[in-house]
C-alpha cells in the first residue's frame, strides 16, 4: 500500500533549537532564478506562502489557483497541493508545526484555526505589505537568533493570523457565531483524525459532547450543509487524493478508507462523484 507522499519541514542551515519544527525562507533566496516545481504530495506542517510578487499555478486539493501578486496560501497539515512557482516571484515561505506553535490559550488556538479554514487570501497592497512586514520580522529573529528568537517569533505568528482572520471578517461581514465557529472548528478537526475510522454524525457528536441535532444545526449555519453532507465530502476528498496521488488500487484505497465492502465504496464514490473511482483516476490524472 503506497501512502501520498509525505513532506517534513527541513533547513538548509539547521538552526538549533527548533530546526525541525519551523522555517522560513525569501523566496528569492529559495528560487535562485529558476522556477519551482513540486509534485503533488501532502505535509505534515502547515503551510504559508505569502507572495508580493507571484506567478504560477498552485492546486491545493485539486482546486487550480493561478497566482497572482498580493497573495497568501494557508495550507493545514494533511491536505495535498500542487505548485509551480515562476522565478520573478518574491515573498516569503514558512513552514511550522504543533510541536513550534502550540497555543495553550484558547483565543490564539482559535486564530490559527480561522486562519487554516482558508487557503487562499488575495489582499490589498496595504494588507499585503503588514503581511510581509510580519514575515520580515520574523526570518530576520530566526536568521540572526538573538536572546528569546523562538518566543518573538511565536508572538509574531499570532499577529499575522488574526491579520488574516480580519481579512476574512471583512471579506464576509456577518459571519456565524463564535461559539459556532469554535464548535465547527473543532469538528472538523476530529473530521481529519478520525475519518477513517468513524462516519457516523452521532459519532461526532459524542467526542463534542453535543447531540447529533445540536451539531447538524451547527453545521447547517455555518455552511448550510448538513454534518453528514460534510462527512462524505471529507471521505470523497480524501479519497481523491489517493486515487491521484497515489497508484494504489480501489481495493487498496477503499480499506485505507476504513471499508471492508468494496464495491460499496465503489457505488458511494460514483454517486457523489459521478464517476467510479477508476473512471475518475483515468479522467482527471
Amino acid at each position: 500500500m503506497k501512502n501520498i507522499p509525505v513532506r517534513h519541514i527541513h533547513t538548509v542551515s539547521k538552526k538549533k533549537g527548533h530546526a525541525a519544527s519551523f522555517n522560513i525562507r525569501d523566496v528569492r533566496d529559495l528560487l535562485k532564478g529558476k522556477d519551482m516545481t513540486q509534485e503533488l504530495h501532502r505535509h505534515d506542517f502547515f503551510y504559508v506562502l505569502a507572495l508580493k510578487k507571484g506567478a504560477g499555478s498552485h492546486a491545493i486539493d485539486f482546486t487550480a489557483h493561478k497566482i497572482s501578486d498580493n497573495t497568501v496560501f494557508f495550507i493545514r497539515p494533511g491536505q495535498v497541493h500542487q505548485l509551480t512557482l515562476k522565478a520573478a516571484s518574491t515573498g516569503y515561505l514558512m513552514a511550522f508545526n504543533n510541536d513550534f506553535y502550540h497555543p495553550h490559550d484558547e483565543a490564539s488556538g482559535q486564530s490559527l484555526r480561522k486562519a487554516g479554514n482558508t487557503n487562499v487570501y488575495q489582499l490589498d497592497a496595504s494588507r499585503i505589505k503588514k503581511i510581509l512586514s510580519i514575515l520580515e520580522y520574523i526570518l530576520d529573529e530566526y536568521t540572526n537568533q538573538p536572546e528569546g528568537y523562538a518566543e518573538v517569533i511565536k508572538a509574531n505568528l499570532g499577529i499575522l493570523f488574526i491579520e488574516l482572520v480580519r481579512q476574512n471578517a471583512h471579506s464576509s461581514p456577518g459571519n456565524t457565531d463564535f461559539y459556532a465557529q469554535q464548535r465547527l472548528q473543532e469538528f472538523t478537526s476530529l473530521l481529519e483524525k478520525h475519518i477513517y475510522t468513524f462516519k457516523q454524525v452521532s459519532q461526532y457528536a459524542d467526542m463534542l459532547n453535543l447531540s447529533s441535532y445540536q451539531l447538524n444545526a451547527i453545521t447547517k449555519e455555518a455552511l448550510g450543509k448538513t454534518c453528514s453532507e460534510l462527512i462524505n465530502e471529507y471521505i470523497i476528498l480524501e479519497s481523491k487524493r489517493y486515487l491521484l496521488a497515489t497508484s494504489n488500487q480501489v481495493t487498496q484505497i477503499a480499506y485505507q478508507l476504513g471499508y471492508e465492502d468494496v464495491s460499496y465504496f465503489i457505488r458511494f464514490f460514483k454517486k457523489h462523484t459521478g464517476h467510479s473511482p477508476e473512471a475518475f483516476r483515468a479522467n482527471f490524472r
